[in-house]
């Protein structure tokens, strides 16, 4: 009998290649839900594959063809869970569009568990991998919230400062950071207008 491959070059029909079976999204939902609930249970040092294997119902070698080791699960799972987008600026000056953006960051920093925010600061501490991780999707998430705000505050003339973006992604979520758990104080409306108007245009448009 004559194989595909050779009834295809004579020009017969060659049946179709077998395909794998399509990845299962709902088990990779499962897998990062797991995850984010054991890192706020147990921190980061004390997670481990094995244990999101067990909470999620997946095999553990499953978990390790999707992700190359615990920083890179982790990290997936952050993203999974935060996937807000930023407003788009509206308003006509740069006050206006940092009222605003701040406004949105303070309710997703709100948002988020305090002990997630503890286990993922203890985990960059303590590995390296986590950190970089983390600084990337940082950066990525600076880009997403700036570049457009700050590009359109030049293009109206405004003179800001070298690396104003790098500037707002310091100071802006450390101090809200401050405020919600340090302080134990909600980021109402006087308190983002204090972080815009008396801390982040003064330093954004020194040059």
């Amino acid at each position: 009998m004559a194989s595909a491959s050779n009834a295809s070059r004579r020009g017969g029909t060659a049946r179709p290649p077998v395909m794998g079976r399509p990845r299962d999204t709902s088990r990779d939902l499962a897998i990062l839900d797991a995850t984010l609930s054991l890192l706020t249970e147990v921190g980061y040092e004390q997670l481990s594959m094995e244990a999101v294997a067990i909470r999620s119902g997946a095999a553990k070698t499953t978990i390790y063809r999707r992700y190359r080791d615990k920083a890179a699960l982790v990290a997936a799972a952050v993203e999974h869970r935060s996937h807000a987008i930023p407003p788009e600026p509206v308003a006509d000056d740069l006050r206006g569009n940092l009222l605003g953006l701040v406004a949105w960051l303070a309710r997703q920093i709100a948002e988020q568990e305090i002990d997630l925010l503890g286990a993922l600061f203890a985990g960059m501490r303590s590995d390296a991998r986590l950190a970089e991780e983390m600084r990337r999707i940082l950066r990525r998430d600076q880009a997403a919230m700036t570049d457009e705000p700050l590009r359109n505050a030049i293009r109206d003339g405004e003179q800001l400062a070298p690396q104003a973006a790098e500037l707002f992604a310091e100071i802006a979520p450390a101090v809200i950071v401050h405020r919600i758990v340090f302080a134990g104080e909600p980021c109402d409306e006087p308190f983002v207008e204090h972080l815009v108007e008396d801390i982040l245009l003064p330093l954004l448009r020194s040059h």
